[in-house]
């Protein structure tokens, strides 16, 4: 019986349960079948989850703000999310618990501290000086809207305008309101009869601290003077207004109007603007006002000591250009520049050399936050370049459909990607430097190299540089290349099975030691890449059609049909595999006019140059059978050492040979079984229809969520949430005319001789009715289409068993191996393992010359639920990696001898020496989306089985290593994150998460080495985690700062003249108005104040430390010495008062001391 070092309870209950369960296990088996005992290292206390860093767009950004001392960027979002954007590498991230929209930021400039309006009608101050962003303060405004704030430079009062049109000022130390109001009868004119609308502006004028000027949306402007709490002067405009900005001298401002019109105002002339401009209006030649434009939304007014002044713009564009994409619009003196952007801009800032605005401004360049962009102007240089971005924005440039996290790469691997994608990247930048620098870099504790892969709906394929919790583009790769393109809607192929997206990427199959690279697309597509420095020109590209097809025909049919006969094979007296085609198949259609044969996709005909980086090898593509469109491939595996790649659906599984570009196995789902099958399977007709679109994988609604039954599983009848997406209930037809069948393969690979073949293949293609009734529940709904990445698109009701997992390794195929052999593991939704025994030419020349020759083992496990991932752990329990080819460069000169060619050819498997052994055993590592085992080979008893979970399901399943040893990670439907032991497979981590809100969640999860994992968590954002406690702990040093120490700038000079007669700036004792002393308390039925979890306790609490103790001791000295000083000077005062009395009293005595009682 095994045993555990038992240090915990739930250990040694596990233990517990475990052994008992082997004890049975040991009744059924020979008692030589024991297990050998493996150590585990892996506890409990190594896992602990946390979330790690956010990288990507923020999502839905509303509002934008910068430290133009600090050099800090934040962008608040639709969610309530804050992202905080420093120099390159320094990000951060930070959530709002109330989730409302943020509306605007203010920074306290060089103070670290930042203040949010949120759509709820609360301001919160968050504390910058802590690597992890906490608010210190929060106040609740209880019966009005926010509508604006502004925070003047170095000033502790906050002004906060509201819907109702009153000003309330805040002070942002203690978070609580001053009893100083501005309300709005007060500030428009008496005679006025109409509400005056939100407030959309407050700014104090630049010269005179003690004049506001307040923006009301009708179009009414006021100088509110502060001190005498009346207005100076009121500016009215017919137009609504938008935004107004100051002249640095406090002269003048500038206004933006609903009309596409600018007005600027002298503030002492209130009756009309001194001019209006519409800087996108046509003029009319008899002088007459201009045709009205969209709306001016924000304006910036930004002055320079050598030249004219910007005016800066969104907006504005006459209503007739239809279709024109959104503008910043920068003039300056005579020339007005459009810039045009991608997408609808919601926010700009133009950055600026002093913090101070009553100093010329000096404007360098102009921040503008768009719907899905962020992008950076230079106006220092003629024609406005943009600056290129260093941060990751572009995660989503086009929808991600599916990713996947390498840790620990080789590595060569990033300076390998980095090289060849160093080339692809755009000129034309600014050549100055990003100018948002501030923060600083954290200590990257972790070394390893780490790798995101993405693949897009547009079919491009990214790499990224993921190590040290930062993220920088590395590669990108078009997939879509190899295919000719419809230049319109109407010279599409009618072939096609999705009406948008035709090249998205499913599934992604990367080998990071030969970096061969596979992947599988949404039209039924495979592709096969080689990396290569050099720059290649293929003249044909390689390219095989597969036809796969699932069929089930009823013996004793009803109808009375006779079963077709076997087809003959291809090229039956050829030993020889079927020669790749060179060029799409002519035959469209067979000969009842129903599309046949014919791919989805039609590859270029014309020579393809293929620039250094991921070269094509090999283009697979399932075609039409018999007016049926191909399955979409739900699993996909390559292997360089073997030379081949497989992939399934829900109709089969094909296998081709990539270096002989020949297709080695081609069988339905059925036939794998041969007359092992378990199952009965209903015969019926094909049904015609188009697969569901695309959209499947990414564009699916925000507000998805899952079905109320969250207990079933994809396989079991999950629908799909797609919006719009039909249901594919496409079936095979009968096997008519297959042009690659079971007995050609057999004949082909001289591998699987007709005797061999099940029983109902020799008799006729139709599969016997075994009266078998189905043994689980689960196996009633069992069409998912799935892969490891892919949605779920397509959902059939009926006994479809798709190919689930694929899995190349180096084991025992058969119970009666004596040493392990290449073989393929074939994982279904049905949830049974089978094995397929692979017999591979010698290396070098004759790898390229004799066919792989492919046979059934005749093993089958069973599971519940689909199968999700399968791996392998020798004798010692370390995980024995499938056999690879090193990378070595493809395309040499062909001067170099041949031979030393082909010696670097030779495959290298990694398995460990001890597993090679004959006597050494293996285990097989299973896990499903119900449960896992843990197989013990070549005998094939369960060494350890564990539930995973009986009300949700397995979304994603890995086994990866941590704390040098490995472990099973897994993500359930219900929200919990997992981890288990192996081999014992004990539970060692088991945490509520997040639920499965949507879809995309599902599709893009992933676990990987060293305790990492990432999902998508919105269309634009990608959130890492780990759990790992190590990381934990470590993660604090690894962040970044945003804050450091800056010396804030000088202050403008005011001149001598200036200085004599008052003409600088005017400053205003803030305090003496606002404080409580003057302005009297606040209503507190108006805001309600909530302190903070980063409030002063938890500043305290973070200051413990040698810091801490020492300011603690430094503060009790001081307030030691100064009570010893007050001592001292009381005691001197005593002394004085003493002497005083004693010289009194003595001149008494010599005053009275001669004379007589009498006399006094």
């Amino acid at each position: 019986m095994r045993k555990f070092n038992i240090r915990k309870v739930l250990d040694g209950l596990t233990a517990g349960s475990s052994s008992a369960s082997q004890q049975q296990q040991q009744q059924q088996h020979p008692t030589g079948s024991r297990e050998p005992e493996i150590q585990e290292t892996l506890q409990s206390e190594h896992f602990q989850l946390c979330k790690t860093v956010r990288h990507g767009f923020p999502y839905q950004p509303s509002a934008l703000a910068f430290d133009p001392v600090q050099k800090i960027l934040a962008v608040g979002t639709q969610t309530g999310a804050l992202r905080l954007f420093g120099r390159p590498g320094v990000e951060c991230y930070c959530q709002h618990d109330s989730g409302a929209a943020v509306i605007q930021l203010q920074f306290l400039i060089n103070e670290g501290a930042l203040v949010s309006a949120l759509a709820d009608d609360t301001l919160h101050l968050w504390n910058l000086r802590q690597k992890r962003p906490a608010i210190l303060h929060s106040l609740k405004f209880c019966r009005e809207r926010v509508t604006f704030c502004h925070l003047p430079f170095q000033s502790k009062w906050l002004y906060v305008g509201t819907e109702r049109g009153n000003i309330h000022i805040v002070n942002v130390e203690s978070f609580t309101l001053s009893g100083y109001v501005i309300m709005w009868n007060k500030a428009i004119e008496l005679s006025s009869k109409s509400h005056p609308g939100p407030v959309v502006h407050i700014s104090d004028n630049p010269m005179d601290e003690g004049k506001l000027l307040i923006g009301f949306e009708s179009g009414t402007v006021v100088l509110w003077d502060l001190k005498s709490k009346k207005a100076d002067y009121r500016y009215t405009y017919d137009e609504a207004i938008h935004s107004v900005a100051w002249h640095h001298e406090g002269k003048q401002f500038i206004c933006s109007h609903s009309d596409g019109t600018l007005t600027i105002w002298n503030v002492r002339s209130p009756t009309k603007p001194v001019q209006t401009i519409t800087p996108h209006g046509k003029q009319l030649k008899d002088g007459k006002k201009p045709e009205p434009c969209k709306p001016i939304l924000k304006v910036e007014f930004k002055t320079t000591r050598s030249g004219e002044p910007f005016i800066i713009l969104s907006g504005g564009l006459s209503y007739d250009t239809v279709g024109r994409r959104p503008c910043l619009t920068v003039m300056h003196g005579k020339s007005t520049a459009v810039l045009e952007m991608d997408y609808s801009i919601v926010d700009f800032l133009t950055l600026c050399e002093t913090p101070y605005p009553n100093d010329f401004q000096e404007p360098y360049a102009v921040v503008v936050l768009l719907e899905k962009d962020l992008v950076l102007i230079d106006l220092a240089q003629n024609g406005y370049p943009i600056f290129e971005n260093p941060y990751p924005l572009s995660i989503h440039e086009s929808p991600v459909t599916c990713c996947e996290y390498f840790a620990d790469c080789p590595v060569d691997l990033i300076p390998a990607l980095y090289s060849v994608g160093a080339r692809q990247k755009r000129q034309g930048y600014s050549k100055k430097e990003w100018p948002i620098n501030g923060g600083n870099w954290g200590l990257g504790a972790q070394s390893y190299p780490e790798i995101i892969i993405t693949g897009h709906a547009d079919g491009s394929v990214k790499f990224w540089d993921a190590s040290a919790i930062t993220l920088q583009v590395l590669y990108k790769l078009k997939t879509s290349k190899v295919f000719e393109k419809s230049r319109n809607k109407d010279d599409r192929p009618n072939t096609d099975i999705v009406d948008e997206d035709p090249y998205a990427i499913q599934i992604i199959s990367w080998c990071p030691e030969s970096r061969m690279l596979c992947i599988a697309g949404v039209s039924a597509h495979v592709i096969i890449y080689r990396f290569s420095k050099q720059e290649v020109i293929t003249e044909v590209i390689p390219m095989l059609e597969v036809r796969l097809l699932y069929e089930i025909n009823d013996v004793e049919s009803p109808e009375g049909e006779q079963p077709p006969p076997l087809p003959t094979p291809v090229g039956g007296s050829n030993p020889q595999p079927i020669p790749p085609q060179s060029h799409p198949s002519t035959s469209s259609s067979s000969s009842d006019g129903l599309r046949d044969n014919v791919p989805c996709l039609k590859v270029k005909n014309s020579p393809l140059k293929q620039s250094p980086g991921y070269q094509t090898e090999l283009v697979i593509q399932l075609v039409w059978v018999s007016g049926e469109p191909p399955q979409q491939i739900t699993s996909l595996a390559v292997n360089s050492s073997y030379g081949l790649v497989v992939f399934g659906n829900c109709n089969g599984i094909a296998m081709v040979d990539y270096l002989q570009k020949a297709v080695l196995l081609n069988l339905g789902t059925i036939e794998l079984y041969g007359s092992n099958d378990p199952y009965r399977r209903e015969p019926r007709s094909p049904r015609k229809s188009r697969q569901p679109s695309g959209a499947g994988l990414c564009d699916i609604s925000e507000g998805t969520v899952v079905p109320e039954d969250r207990c079933k599983s994809p396989t079991s009848g999950f629908e799909s949430s797609v919006a719009g997406s039909t249901t594919s209930e496409t079936i095979g037809s009968c096997f008519k005319n297959k042009n690659l069948s079971f007995m050609s393969v057999c004949k082909a690979n001289k591998g699987w001789e007709p005797s061999m073949l099940p029983k109902r293949t020799q008799k006729s293609t139709c599969c016997l009715n075994l009266g078998v009734k189905l043994e689980h529940e689960h196996v009633k709904d069992n069409s998912f289409s799935r892969s490891r990445s892919s949605s779920v698109t397509s959902i059939d009701k009926e006994s479809r068993e798709a190919i689930s997992a694929l899995h190349f390794c180096e084991t025992f195929t058969r119970k009666a191996d004596l040493s392990p052999s290449p073989c393929l593991w074939v994982g279904t939704t049905l949830g049974t393992v089978l094995v397929i025994a692979l017999n591979l030419p010698p290396a070098g020349e004759q790898r390229l010359l004799q066919p792989v020759i492919v046979s059934p083992s005749g093993t089958i496990l069973r599971l519940k639920g689909a199968i999700l991932r399968m791996a392998f752990l020798d004798t010692t329990g370390c995980l024995i990696p499938p056999a690879y080819e090193p990378w070595r460069e493809h395309n040499v000169p062909e001067e170099k001898d041949e031979k030393e060619k082909l010696k670097k050819r030779r495959p290298v498997s990694v398995s460990p020496s001890s597993s090679q052994e004959i006597s050494e055993n293996q285990y097989a590592v299973i896990c499903s989306e119900k449960q896992a085992k843990v197989i013990s080979l070549p005998t094939q008893n369960c060494a350890y089985k564990q539930n995973i979970t009986d009300t949700s399901f397995v979304l994603r399943g890995d086994i990866v290593a941590l704390n040098n040893s490995i472990c099973l990670a897994c993500f359930c439907a219900n929200g919990h994150i997992m981890a288990f032991s192996l081999p014992s497979l004990r539970p060692l981590l088991d945490v509520y998460y997040l639920p499965l809100t949507n879809m995309r969640i599902a599709r893009t999860f992933c676990f990987t080495n060293n305790g990492q994992a990432l999902y998508l968590v919105s269309p634009t954002e990608i959130q890492r985690l780990t759990y790992s406690q190590e990381t934990c702990e470590n993660l604090q040093e690894m962040l970044g700062e945003l804050f450091t120490p800056v010396e804030t700038p000088e202050a403008p000079n005011r001149g001598f003249f200036k200085g004599l007669f008052g003409g600088g700036a005017q400053s205003l004792d803030r305090e003496e108005l606002f404080g409580e002393s003057s302005s009297g308390k606040a209503s507190r039925s108006l805001a309600q104040h909530i302190p903070g979890p980063g409030g002063i306790e938890g500043v305290k609490g973070a200051a413990s430390g040698v810091v801490g103790e020492l300011a603690r001791a430094r503060l009790a000295l001081d307030e030691r010495g100064q009570k010893l000083g007050d001592l001292e000077e009381r005691t001197a005062a005593m002394l004085s008062s003493a002497e005083s009395f004693s010289k009194h009293a003595h001149e008494m005595m010599l005053k009275y001391k001669d004379k007589k009682w009498y006399q006094f």
